[in-house]
């Protein structure tokens, strides 16, 4: 990974249209109850799919055949063909779901149900939630740890994350961040969880070991307010050296160095990016802007953002296929 050196914030656009190597890009449109497919070859839409109310979290399956979507307001998760978009089955999930997490067997799926203030599981193969765990109140991101030991949801509302041991399916701990986690995301290698604030402005670096705090990393994008910064997604690149973090109303994304906690760069993308996904060689990011309704491609090795593409209304999550 190359090392960056300065501050991004003016770049050249490749607007739709023009090809941005590979795959396809599947958006979770929450105002638009729908998902758009984006030919990333082409970088023009290949398909609009209807589906069920307020669509949020999103994801490939383990053997890339289907796509999972949470439909909250339908109380499900919706499974799609990956290539026609049809609807396959429609799985229960609790009240409200947010976003979910799939296990790392690919049996089974974690969401948060917002309504209900609890962590649902849902067996693949037996279409059923087979059990819940009582969380913080908002309960929103969600995450497995590699070693599949933990789950960790997060509390908007009580400014917590809640950990489940796996093997006993039990509410063993919590951490107090700061105000609104939104999201929580594992380094590849587990050492380390990372929780991003949003209403708090910061992400912070949580030890798997002792659930403690270890860290509280701070944002300064170059002309943006501090009450805009609003961090939400994160990703990390596969070799775990690089940090990509969407910072929501700074219409900005940050380029974080893992090992030292500290922000390489800062790119300018569409407004108000919540969610994004990482191709699997690392080398790009595809952020969801949900007041732009459009999605950017970063390219992380220069630190610019080389396309911009529409991606219908309220875009909130992103997932990439091969």
């Amino acid at each position: 990974m190359k090392t960056f050196g300065k501050i991004v914030t003016g770049v050249a656009l490749l607007w739709a249209g023009a090809a941005v190597a590979g795959g396809t890009a599947y958006v979770s449109d929450e105002k638009g109850n729908s998902v758009t497919v984006i030919d990333l070859d082409s970088g023009k839409v290949s398909a609009t799919w209807g589906v069920g109310k307020r669509p949020r979290g999103i994801a490939l399956s383990r053997d890339g055949a289907q796509i999972f979507v949470a439909v909250g307001q339908d109380n499900a998760v919706e499974v799609r063909d990956r290539i026609t978009g049809k609807l396959l089955r429609s799985l229960p999930s609790g009240s409200d779901p947010e976003t979910f997490a799939l296990s790392r067997d690919g049996k089974m799926l974690f969401v948060s149900n917002e309504d209900d203030a609890v962590a649902s599981a849902i067996d693949l193969g037996r279409a059923e939630v087979v059990w819940q765990v009582p969380v913080g109140r908002e309960p929103e991101g969600i995450a497995e740890s590699p070693d599949h030991k933990w789950l960790v949801v997060t509390s908007e509302d009580q400014h917590n994350l809640s950990w489940i041991d796996l093997a006993s399916h039990t509410k063993t701990d919590e951490t107090e961040t700061e105000t609104r986690p939104r999201h929580v995301e594992f380094t590849p290698d587990g050492k380390e969880l990372w929780a991003a604030a949003e209403t708090g402005g910061v992400v912070q670096v949580v030890s798997p070991d002792t659930h403690k705090v270890l860290e509280t990393i701070h944002f300064t994008p170059p002309g943006v307010a501090d009450y805009k910064v609003m961090p939400c997604g994160i990703r990390f690149t596969p070799d775990g050296r690089l940090a990509v973090v969407a910072l929501g109303r700074a219409n900005h994304v940050a380029l974080v160095d893992v090992a030292t906690r500290r922000v390489l760069s800062y790119v300018r993308v569409g407004a108000r990016p919540w969610h994004l996904a990482l191709s699997a060689d690392g080398a790009r990011a595809l952020v969801a802007n949900g007041m732009s309704d459009d999605l950017s491609v970063v390219d992380l090795a220069s630190a610019k953002l080389v396309a911009t593409y529409p991606a219908g209304a309220g875009p909130w999550g992103v997932a990439i296929a091969p």
